[in-house]
């Protein structure tokens, strides 16, 4: 267990303080006590008087302060050192709980990259990060951090992306894809070439976004300020009142200690943080604590299809060709020379054929392209261009669900077709029934026909879906349910999601880690683009709300029981301080079990009825 430097001082300062109380009470030498009065009351005096005079805030310090002063004026000052020590013990703790839970989180600040290995004219120059610009020639070696964004240009290795993922698994890597600031190189060296400056980067995207996930600006903590605002004020109400009735000092100095709100005001926060650090962990980023406040109650999510649901790039889902070997081999190095993005999809499924030549490579705009491949004249598009070139398509099979369909061609004749889809993730469908187990309706709104809308809510089972959706439709929608009292949470891009992100009670955007989505205009970020991590998201909200309850409801509870207890004078002011500090760190380890929270099957139980599923067009919207 290691300490800060700060830490350590407090620690040293409560150790002396209580060997002096020991000792005093051993030795029955009462002045000795006054060290620890020095000690550990000095600094609640201090905090007292800042926050009221810097803040006007009548904080629980008052309290504290009010006794150990009152047991002082009585002549027990073994008492009120005693008071200062466990008032000490009890704040450390709980300081140095909320700081290590929010110190997990804020480590990662600590891992910018400082420096880069850059190739200019052949000549390799280490480089402050600050220093690198958008195309940049990069060396990594093995063991080391990733400086910026950027894309591979030689060489293959595995990179460790838990840093932005939280996946543990590494990640192969090979010419032409994604490097990511802040990852880290494990295998083999490469160059890279930079797309972002450090500033930009996906790591320092992470960076503001941890260091904007906060939990004072939830409106649960400013509930529960203003309860403990009013505790203070009833305290010492009840203090005043207690010894006029009684005469008996102990009394009102007890009540004043049990009533210290230290409880009720760490409640929060600790349940806050805790869960903000368990979703850094699954790659979940939280902006603030209202946001996880909003999503427990959330009874509606949902979905743009592209990116989500579905992969949101085009891939090969079927071949019709009497010779498919031939057929992808010309089509490949065909669409090798063509920087579409279907061209790129059909490169990558064929990435274990030989790319052949291409010579007299022209593009026909809206019909495909064409070339020469080892003397013959091959053709790869749409019906169009087929047409254009007097070529029979001898079968006129139409897709089924909406794919997009490719026809190849070699010297006049067809050698056949492949199709290609937006695929539906494979966790979808798991993700949707885990939603449905935590009772939480579930919408598609896609801009795709009909036809391709049913074919995907079938494969994800999700009840209500609305095809053929503009941006502006999608936000209709979500003001119609939010009209019927509907909490609604909005899961997207980030991209031509934006108003709908931000009219959503919550919203959750994909953040596809080197992408330039707006961030801004969500509330929630999946780094790691892993839908079925929303499950798990939504079930954190719900149990850090459960647990701020049960903690206020707890701390509630034992301050009126002790104060009852020290009004009738069964309770002195010494274990009024114990029963105080033991309530405040109860509260604080049951929040701090967030940070471990799993979702169980507990959590997600089987649905009722929620309707029947609905396929809509956006003329019924």
């Amino acid at each position: 267990m290691k300490f800060t430097k700060e830490e350590k001082i407090d620690i040293a300062l409560i150790a002396i303080s209580a060997i002096s109380l020991i000792t005093s009470f051993i030795l029955s030498i009462e002045y000795v006590s006054w060290i620890s009065v020095i000690l550990c009351g000095l600094p609640i005096f201090k905090e007292c008087g800042e926050g009221l005079i810097k803040e006007f805030d009548i904080k629980a310090d008052l309290l504290v302060s009010l006794a150990i002063i009152a047991s002082l004026m009585i002549g027990e000052v073994f008492a009120a050192g005693e008071i200062a020590t466990i008032m000490a013990i009890g704040g450390f703790l709980e300081e140095y709980i909320v700081s290590k839970t929010q110190g997990r989180i804020e480590g990662l600040v600590k891992m910018t990259p400082q420096v880069a290995t850059r190739i200019e004219n052949g000549i390799e120059e280490r480089i402050a990060v600050e220093k690198v610009q958008i195309g940049d020639m990069l060396k990594v070696l093995p063991g080391e951090s990733i400086p910026t964004d950027g894309v591979i240009v030689k060489g293959e290795t595995s990179i460790n992306q838990s840093t932005l993922t939280g996946e543990s698994l590494p990640v192969d890597k090979k010419e032409n894809d994604k490097v990511f600031s802040g990852t880290t190189n494990l295998y083999g060296s490469f160059t890279m070439k930079t797309t972002k400056i450090s500033q930009e980067s996906s790591f320092q995207k992470l960076i503001k976004l941890v260091e904007s996930s906060e939990p004072e600006n939830s409106r649960i903590v400013r509930a529960a300020d203003k309860w403990a605002t009013m505790i203070v004020v009833i305290a010492f109400t009840l203090a005043i009142l207690t010894y006029l009735a009684t005469f008996e000092i102990s009394r009102s100095v007890t009540i004043l200690v049990v009533f210290c709100p230290c409880a009720l005001v760490l409640a929060t926060p600790t349940a806050i943080m805790a869960a903000i650090g368990n979703l850094t962990k699954y790659g979940i980023l939280v902006k603030d604590g209202e946001s996880l406040e909003e999503l427990a109650k959330v009874d509606e999510l949902v979905f743009d299809k592209t990116g989500t649901l579905t992969k949101g790039t085009p891939e090969v889902v079927r071949i019709i060709s009497d010779n498919p070997k031939e057929m992808m081999h010309l089509l490949a190095s065909l669409e090798s020379k063509s920087e579409h993005p279907l061209a790129k999809s059909i490169v990558k499924y064929c990435n274990n054929n030989e790319i052949a030549d291409v010579s007299d490579f022209k593009m026909h705009i809206g019909k495909g392209i064409s070339g020469i491949i080892n003397g013959s004249k091959v053709l790869a598009g749409n019906k169009k261009l087929l047409k254009s070139e007097n070529i029979d398509l001898k079968s006129d099979r139409e897709p089924q669900n909406g794919e997009i369909q490719i026809f190849v061609a070699k010297d006049g004749e067809i050698l056949g077709s492949i199709e290609l889809a937006d695929t539906v993730r494979k966790n979808s469908k798991r993700t949707i029934t885990q939603l449905k187990g935590l009772k939480v309706k579930t919408t598609l709104l896609t801009g795709d026909n009909e036809k391709t809308a049913q074919h995907i809510s079938k494969q994800v089972k999700v009840r209500n879906v609305i095809s053929n959706c503009l941006p502006e439709d999608k936000l209709e929608y979500i003001k119609r349910e939010q009209t019927l009292k509907h909490r609604v949470a909005m899961i997207g891009d980030g991209i031509n999601d934006a108003p709908s992100l931000k009219k959503a009670n919550v919203g959750i955007v994909m953040g596809d880690i080197g992408s330039d989505v707006s961030i801004e205009a969500a509330d929630i970020t999946l780094v790691n683009d892993n839908i079925e991590d929303i499950p798990h998201l939504i079930g954190i909200a719900r149990k850090t709300i459960r647990i701020i309850n049960i903690g206020i409801g707890f701390a509630l509870a034992l301050n009126i029981t002790a104060m009852a207890l020290a009004i009738l004078g069964i309770l002195n002011p010494i274990e009024g301080a114990l029963i105080h500090n033991i309530g405040s760190v109860i509260v604080i380890i049951y929040s701090s079990t967030l940070v471990r929270y799993k979702l169980s099957r507990r959590d997600c139980r089987q649905p009722g009825k929620l309707g029947m599923t609905k396929h809509l067009n956006k003329s019924k919207v």
